[in-house]
């Protein structure tokens, strides 16, 4: 028997960008930005990535998907790879920015749930990979929040008449 709960969600009150920086003394200093942190299921995560000291020769992004299930010493995580791509293939110009534009509607994806009963978590990451000259791989991970929002206008409750309160004139 399989259960299925569709939850929607409102807008995020708070829903800032995120900044980073990844640095290697000497072999490479980049900076990457996404506009937001907080995502719908159908949004479009944009960002950039700015080379500040570059000796890599290639970078990839990808969305990763992580389940966690269990609690205490019975803990079980699974993680999934739900997007992959290359964002860059041979060496930047210093002071060089890419853009990036994820789409998400074209995946399967559910909203984030964090510790629900204390047994189970869906969250999601931005995994960005780079390989410098020598081919030593780095990783820069930041978690994103997933949320669903209504496919269509709520409509709005009938408002009963104002009723006079008692012992009001």
């Amino acid at each position: 028997m399989d259960l299925v709960v569709h939850t929607l969600s409102c807008y995020p009150e708070i829903n800032s960008s995120i900044k980073m920086e990844v640095g290697i003394e000497d072999c490479l200093h980049i900076e990457f930005e996404y506009n937001k942190s907080k995502y719908h299921l159908r949004d479009v995560i944009v960002g950039k990535i700015y080379f500040l000291l570059v000796k890599i020769k290639h970078m990839e992004i990808a969305i990763i998907k992580r389940e966690t299930t269990g609690s205490g010493p019975n803990i079980f995580n699974e993680n999934e790879t739900i997007a992959k791509y290359e964002i860059m293939d041979g060496a930047p110009v210093r002071g060089e920015s890419i853009p990036i534009r994820l789409f998400l509607a074209g995946y399967d994806l559910a909203p984030t749930m964090k510790d629900i009963n204390k047994k189970f978590s869906v969250r999601y990451y931005l995994n960005l990979v780079l390989v410098d000259e020598e081919e030593r791989r780095y990783f820069k991970q930041q978690e994103i929040i997933l949320w669903r929002k209504s496919e269509k206008n709520m409509r709005k409750p009938i408002q009963q008449p104002d009723q006079p309160l008692e012992g009001a004139k």
